[in-house]
């Protein structure tokens, strides 16, 4: 079942639990999905919609630091709530282990030797990561892995 497609299920299923913050969240997701394929005239797959949740959990994330820094727990609050509902529809993350391994090999495969290699590995390792684990820190691991 397409992503798209659990997420209207999920919708139904909050609008006839009555619950509210969860619809809401599932509603805003619909909408950042519909808007991209209406301004790209396109109609987006899994991946695509994964690289859109992690987007906004992402952003959702820095919203809640900010608060919580503001002294706005309440906010911070609605925030993490958030972040909750919307990761119940990315895949289960990676473990540092099984990232740090994912690594390794996709530096054997690509037989790479150096940073100039850098870009050949991250494109080994995009497709199996994205939504998995943290792209920015995959690429510090990366860049420490190939200064070895």
């Amino acid at each position: 079942m397409s992503l798209i497609t659990q997420l209207k299920d999920a919708q139904k299923d909050a609008m006839r639990n009555k619950e509210k913050e969860r619809l809401g969240t599932i509603r805003m997701v619909m909408a950042a999905i519909k808007q991209r394929e209406i301004d790209e005239k396109i109609e987006l797959d899994d991946e695509q919609v994964i690289a859109i949740l992690t987007k906004m959990v992402k952003q959702r994330r820095d919203s809640q630091s900010q608060f919580e820094q503001a002294d706005r727990p309440e906010l911070a609050a609605k925030e993490a709530a958030e972040i909750e509902v919307i990761e119940a529809f990315l895949p289960q993350p990676l473990s540092e282990e099984e990232v740090a391994s994912l690594i390794a090999n996709a530096i054997e495969s690509t037989s790479a030797e150096g940073m100039q290699d850098m870009g050949k590995v991250m494109a080994v390792l995009k497709p199996t990561l994205t939504g998995r684990a943290d792209m920015g820190k995959v690429s510090g691991q990366v860049r420490a892995a190939l200064n070895k």
